[in-house]
């Protein structure tokens, strides 16, 4: 740890090398450095994808990127050529955290695996995320979101629920595992502060998105021998989707018979109240089917203001469907030095004492560079020689 105070967030005084790409490992490190670190992303020449997702006010800056990349500072360096890899140790060595989602056969190429790291660096919390584990036969496969998603059973949950195999239109899965890598590298720096000793982490996505998945979806098919087979039969239901009201839609969810009661009485199904298939949550798991059916029938009847003063007044979950572009617009608007007024996603945990927060605006390709390699030790005679060389390369403008 370069520091103990922790005024800046809870990692405040850590150092992350962020070697990674797209969007899980740049969403962890956006974490890490959300809670205070120092996250120093090393990027390819060309610029990572990110940057381009969308449309963005600067050809380097993204809408996505505008809020991925914060808290970062920025370093290109072609480490592929000697010189560079050089530089790239020296940073290395000045962190406390290394993660990258370089395919395993790139790392063992590019001489940055973790017994090169921990070479520089002993106590490394060194963490590698892949599509599929170590050692096994898949490990140098390509994986993406939408490979993850149908690998680990998200594809066949829409497959039992409507019929047909569906991903589903998030990136469910590269922001689980980026979830996974930022508790995993936090655990383990929490360790090394009791031992003075590293960790080298694997986070394979498939993996992390089978735990995720299996959590509901095991189900009976857990116990051995299996009791029925997998899936969670309420999640699953065809009918469990928002409802339409007579002016919109709305989500409401009784969970419980208090709540199935109050809602078939005041859509006048006197014929369901105190019904057996909803008298306790066995009950109500098993015929979901049919409950979220006759409530979709009842909420049809009122407007969705109705309905939510209603859900308010007998303590039904409920909610009106929120659009994205809503969702956006009521994000805090937040000041970037190059493009100007942006809206800013908040970090969505809250501490006390160390409150997580956003320090530094996204960085343009290589902003950093100079200073982050004066910072570890190079002359500026040095760095110059590394821009002549073109181990430093001038940012390309993206398009």
């Amino acid at each position: 740890m370069n520091e103990t105070d922790t005024s800046g967030g809870p990692l405040s005084g850590i150092r992350v090398l962020d070697l990674t790409a797209v969007v899980m490992g740049p969403f962890a490190t956006q974490i890490l450095g959300d809670l205070g670190a120092d996250v120093i992303t090393v990027e390819k020449p060309a610029g990572d994808s990110n940057r381009v997702m969308g449309k963005g006010p600067h050809p380097q800056l993204s809408g996505v990127a505008l809020n991925l990349l914060r808290n970062k500072r920025n370093v290109t360096l072609d480490f592929r050529q000697q010189e560079g890899r050089a530089a790239l140790l020296r940073i290395a060595a000045s962190c406390d955290v290394f993660v990258t989602n370089i395919r395993a056969d790139g790392l063992r190429r590019s001489r940055l695996c973790y017994e090169d790291i921990s070479a520089v660096r002993p106590d490394v919390v060194y963490c590698e995320a892949h599509g599929y584990p170590l050692g096994s036969a898949e490990e140098n496969y390509p994986a993406y979101d939408d490979i993850m998603q149908a690998r680990t059973g998200v594809a066949d949950a829409f497959r039992r629920q409507s019929g047909m195999p569906a991903l589903a239109p998030t990136l469910i899965a590269d922001k689980v595992c980026g979830l996974s890598i930022a508790y995993a590298v936090s655990a383990a720096l929490v360790r090394r502060e009791r031992t003075g000793r590293g960790d080298h982490i694997e986070v394979p996505m498939v993996d992390a998105m089978l735990a995720w998945m299996l959590v509901e979806h095991g189900a009976s098919a857990i116990p051995q021998p299996p009791l029925g087979e997998a899936g969670y039969v309420r999640i699953l239901s065809q009918h469990r989707r928002p409802q339409r009201t007579a002016d919109g839609w709305i989500n409401v969810l009784p969970y419980g018979k208090a709540s199935y009661d109050a809602l078939f009485l005041a859509g006048g199904r006197t014929d369901l109240v105190g019904d057996e298939r909803y008298a306790s949550a066995r009950a109500r798991i098993a015929n979901s089917d049919f409950l979220y059916s006759q409530v979709a029938h009842v909420i049809a009847e009122r407007t969705t203001a109705e309905w939510l003063e209603f859900c308010e007044a007998n303590d039904i979950p409920a909610t009106a469907v929120a659009t994205l572009d809503s969702l956006v617009d009521a994000l805090p608007d937040a000041e970037h030095p190059v493009v100007g007024r942006y809206k800013q996603i908040p970090p969505p945990v809250r501490f006390t004492e160390a409150p997580a927060s956003v320090r530094r605006p996204a960085p343009l390709i290589g902003a950093n560079t100079d200073e982050v390699l004066a910072e570890v030790g190079l002359t500026a005679e040095e760095i110059e020689k590394l821009h002549v060389s073109g181990v430093i390369p001038a940012p390309p403008e993206l398009g």
